[in-house]
């Protein structure tokens, strides 16, 4: 077990697919983080355009409320984007295509870290199946970032227009695994995590998620000198030395 709570990257990209899911999943690293001056960005797959599931609500107007619910969330944490790429809620595929998007975001931003999901989760205990576009996001995240955004000879186009090969130096894999994981001490944002939550007020339907988000940060912080956490699979794919000098350029 390793506690990255002191580590702060320059700039941090979160991938995920639906409205929510950044605040559920690491809201309180990125808002530890933006405290400590990192920049951060979030791409969002789709809008969560069949998240309302309401009589007569038709998708442009889940669109809308879901994206301006997500907008709020990230103005309380600190982003300073919301890149929305509208992909069809439910229906989000790990194609060729959407890895192109993302590679055009992390080239463009330059994320010192990018934060998604782990694509390999499928059942979180007995009561809960993971929902394939988080999966899917995943999967493509992941592919993005390596080998495609740091390699100049994949999507030349993308050269072409100026957006030259970047070579991210971590990935944070959000897991809710106890092994073989790093954990963010989010104690004192665990506040701010909750604040950009409610944002999503028309995912609760005047339910507060406090008491069930709390339990679940005070379960992976158990035992480990702090109050609330969040878990991540931590992949380091450049050295600390070859970042601090060439700061993920390729030459």
């Amino acid at each position: 077990m390793t506690n990255h709570s002191i580590y702060t990257p320059e700039r941090a990209m979160a991938i995920f697919a639906h409205p929510d899911d950044i605040e559920f999943s690491c809201a309180g690293t990125l808002a530890r983080w933006s405290q400590n001056g990192c920049v951060i960005s979030y791409v969002l797959v789709t809008s969560g355009d069949v998240g309302i599931a309401k009589e007569g609500m038709t998708r442009e107007q889940a669109i809308e409320i879901r994206e301006a619910e997500q907008r709020e969330a990230a103005s309380i944490v600190g982003a300073e984007e919301v890149i929305f790429l509208r992909q069809p809620d439910g229906m989000v595929e790990a194609s060729i295509k959407l890895r192109k998007r993302l590679v055009r975001e992390i080239r463009r931003f330059k994320p010192e870290v990018v934060i998604t999901g782990d694509p390999t989760f499928l059942f979180g205990r007995d009561t809960y199946i993971n929902h394939p576009d988080h999966r899917a996001t995943a999967t493509v995240a992941l592919d993005a970032v390596f080998p495609a955004a740091g390699q100049p000879n994949l999507f030349e186009e993308l050269e072409q227009e100026g957006l030259t090969a970047h070579k991210t130096r971590k990935v944070y894999v959000n897991t809710w695994a106890q092994e073989g994981v790093s954990f963010v001490n989010i104690s004192e944002t665990i506040g701010t995590k909750l604040s950009a939550l409610r944002a999503h007020r028309s995912q609760f339907d005047g339910w507060d998620p406090e008491e069930r988000v709390k339990e679940w940060a005070a379960e992976l912080a158990k035992g480990k000198e702090m109050d609330f956490a969040e878990a991540f699979r931590v992949i380091t794919l450049e050295t600390d030395e070859y970042w601090n000098e060439n700061k993920g350029r390729i030459f």
